[in-house]
């Protein structure tokens, strides 16, 4: 096999893997730049994958090559809505935060079997769906040397949607008055409510986003890698996406970057017989690597990445 084949290969395999992280971490990265913490990406993504494959099997004929695309966006209202719960628990009822998210953790796969079995004859999983996103080659794009058989052929189209996203998320924290009232209420919420800005508003807009750029993710991996939904359909890729985004110090364009690194970890199991060295390693071993670097992760990086002063903290308009 030559390079060029196997950097095709990696970097083909490595954006699937990295697209529904890209979704998930960004949304992470809304949630918690206005201050709420969100550890129910987790829930939120299983509730956008079975969501997206109960639309896509439903109306797969009556919109055929579109369905997929319609899909990710109704798991990312069904994540909006599943994040509502979040939202007003560490907002208006004060929760915890990551009890809250622990929460819905533990409710979405449980509701989500229910209802599978429910639409599905008592069946654990759903029906294979026949329109998915699968691997496509960009027209033109792909005739360039070299560049264009990397990086445009045999690839998924959400991926580059989802590094789309990442570069107008970027503009959007960052560049933008929401960006910068979002920011400030996840800095210094008193600061924020004297100047006019509604905290309350902000704190549920960053965890809608969240909801529903995590739901867009759940909908991605259910219709680009195993194309049903199952209790394993979600196997701890919200967790991975939290990594992701500490790791990216909470930056779009660095979170987008460590994605990509996490995607690639995970995609080593499916490619690693092609990769000289890495096809020596037992195959368990690369299938729990991800989960391995993401306990590192954790533990050697969120104690050294500063995250927003007032993330996880409860904002009382009285005090």
């Amino acid at each position: 096999m030559d390079v060029i084949t196997l950097l095709t290969i990696i970097v083909s395999n490595t954006l699937i893997y990295s697209a529904p992280l890209i979704f998930t971490a960004l949304g992470g990265t809304f949630s918690e730049r206005s201050g709420i913490v969100n550890v129910g990406l987790e829930g939120i993504m299983v509730m956008g994958a079975f969501s997206s494959i109960v639309f896509n099997l439903s109306f797969g004929a009556t919109f055929g090559a579109a369905t997929p695309w319609l899909g990710l966006l109704i798991g990312g209202i069904v994540g909006i809505l599943f994040s509502i719960i979040h939202a007003a628990a560490t907002v208006n009822l004060r929760a915890d935060h990551i009890v809250s998210g622990t929460v819905l953790n533990m409710l979405a796969p449980a509701l989500a079997i229910f209802l599978t079995k429910v639409l599905y004859d008592g069946k654990g999983q759903t029906d294979f769906i026949v329109y998915n996103f699968g691997k496509r080659s960009v027209p033109f794009l792909k005739d360039i040397p070299i560049i264009g058989r990397i990086f445009f052929t045999d690839i998924t189209i959400a991926a580059y949607l989802g590094i789309l996203v990442a570069i107008l998320s970027y503009f959007i924290i960052f560049k933008t008055t929401f960006g910068l009232r979002l920011r400030s209420v996840g800095e210094h919420p008193q600061a924020a409510d004297t100047l006019g800005i509604n905290v309350y508003l902000m704190r549920y807009s960053g965890v809608l986003i969240s909801g529903f750029l995590g739901g867009v993710g759940g909908a991605v991996v259910a219709q680009s890698i195993t194309l049903n939904f199952s209790v394993t359909t979600i196997a701890g890729q919200g967790f991975i996406a939290m990594a992701a985004m500490i790791f990216g110090k909470w930056n779009p364009i660095t979170v987008m970057g460590a994605a990509l690194f996490f995607g690639l970890a995970q995609s080593l199991s499916v490619i690693g017989n092609y990769i000289p060295i890495v096809q020596d390693i037992p195959g368990v071993y690369l299938s729990v690597l991800p989960y391995v670097l993401t306990i590192v992760v954790l533990v050697g990086f969120i104690g050294k990445s500063k995250g927003p002063a007032a993330n996880g903290t409860t904002y009382i308009k009285t005090k």
